[in-house]
C-alpha cells in the first residue's frame, strides 16, 4: 500500500480530524468558551487556522447538546492584491453566514510603520478594535480567533524574551472593557495537524502580503527556536503549554501574586520527614559550639 492509497488516505484523515474535534470540544468544555444561545462570530482571516476553525465549530454545531450559532467575519484591510472574491464564495458554498467588513488598515500601518520594521503590533491593535466594535454591532457574544498551541507557545516566549513578562495568549480572555470574550478553540491543537488538515480539505489559502513576508520577524525567530526543541525531544512544546496551566505562584517571584515579603516560619505544626535529614557534622568549628541534635529538634 502506497502513501498515496485512497483508503489510506481517508483513514488518515478521518483521524486527525477525530482528533482536531477532539481537541477542539475539550478546550471549549475546559474554559466554557461556548454556552447556550451564544452567537459566535468567528474572524476568518483567509489563513489554514481560521478556515479549520470555521469547519470545526460548524461541525461541532451541528452535534452538540446546545444551540449557538456561527458567524464568519472577515476584515478586508485592502491589501494590495487581495482576492475579494475567495471568502464571499467560499462562505456561501458552506452555507455559512458571513459579512465582509471594508477597513483600510493596510494604509494606516504602512503610512505609521518605516519600511523593513515589523508591522504586527500596530496591525493586530487595528483589527482587534474593529473587529471588537463590530462583535458588539451584530450581537455576537464570543469572538473566535484561530490561534494554535503552538502559538500560544511562541507568545509566552515572545513575551519573556522582548517584553520581559510572563504571559502568552488564554484560550479565554475578556476584553480589558469588559464589553467582550475572546475565544480560542484551537488551543489544544498543534500547528503541524492543522497544516495536514489544511490539505486535505484544500482550503482557498490567502497569503497576508503585510507581514507574512517579514523574514525578520521576532516570532519566526521563536519558531525556529522552539521547531529544534521539538525535534530534539518531541512533546517539548505540548509540555510548555501545559506548564501554564499549572503555575505555582509560590515559585515565581511575582511579589504581586504571592507575598513573600511576609514569610514567617512555623515549627508548631507536625514535622515533616526531610530526605537526607540525619546529618554527619565534621566541621572543626563546629566542636566550639553547643551540640545541637539535627534530627531531634523540636
Amino acid at each position: 500500500m502506497t502513501q498515496t492509497d485512497p483508503k489510506k488516505a481517508k483513514l488518515e484523515y478521518n483521524k486527525l480530524q477525530k482528533n482536531l474535534r477532539a481537541n477542539v470540544g475539550r478546550a471549549i468544555n475546559d474554559y466554557n468558551m461556548i454556552e447556550e444561545n451564544d452567537v459566535v462570530m468567528a474572524c476568518i482571516s483567509g489563513g489554514k487556522d481560521s478556515f479549520a476553525m470555521l469547519d470545526i465549530l460548524l461541525s461541532l454545531k451541528a452535534s452538540a447538546p446546545i444551540d449557538f450559532e456561527v458567524i464568519a467575519v472577515n476584515l478586508d484591510q485592502k491589501q494590495p492584491g487581495f482576492p475579494e472574491d475567495v471568502l464571499p464564495n467560499y462562505f456561501e458554498s458552506i452555507n455559512v453566514p458571513y459579512y465582509i467588513i471594508d477597513k483600510d488598515t493596510y494604509s494606516v500601518v504602512k503610512s505609521k510603520i518605516p519600511e523593513g520594521k515589523t508591522t504586527c503590533g500596530l496591525c493586530s491593535r487595528l483589527r482587534r478594535g474593529t473587529l471588537y466594535s463590530f462583535a458588539e454591532k451584530i450581537g455576537a457574544t464570543k469572538i473566535a480567533l484561530g490561534h494554535h498551541m503552538d502559538d500560544i507557545v511562541e507568545t509566552l516566549f515572545l513575551n519573556m524574551f522582548h517584553g520581559a513578562n510572563l504571559s502568552a495568549m488564554p484560550p479565554k480572555l475578556r476584553s480589558d472593557d469588559q464589553r467582550n470574550i475572546v475565544i480560542r478553540p484551537l488551543s489544544y491543537c498543534r500547528e503541524k495537524d492543522l497544516i495536514r488538515f489544511a490539505e486535505y480539505k484544500e482550503y482557498p489559502i490567502i497569503p497576508c502580503n503585510l507581514c507574512g513576508s517579514q523574514e525578520n520577524l521576532q516570532r519566526q525567530a521563536i519558531k525556529g527556536m522552539l521547531s529544534g526543541w521539538e525535534k530534539e525531544q518531541p512533546g517539548r512544546i505540548y509540555n510548555i503549554f501545559k506548564s501554564i496551566q499549572n503555575v505555582s505562584p509560590t515559585q515565581l517571584a511575582d511579589t504581586s501574586l504571592y507575598n513573600f515579603s511576609d514569610l514567617q516560619i512555623d515549627r508548631t505544626g507536625d514535622k515533616q520527614e526531610y530526605a537526607f535529614e540525619e546529618e554527619v557534622v565534621s566541621s572543626t568549628s563546629f566542636d566550639d559550639v553547643q551540640y545541637i541534635n539535627v534530627v531531634e529538634v523540636n
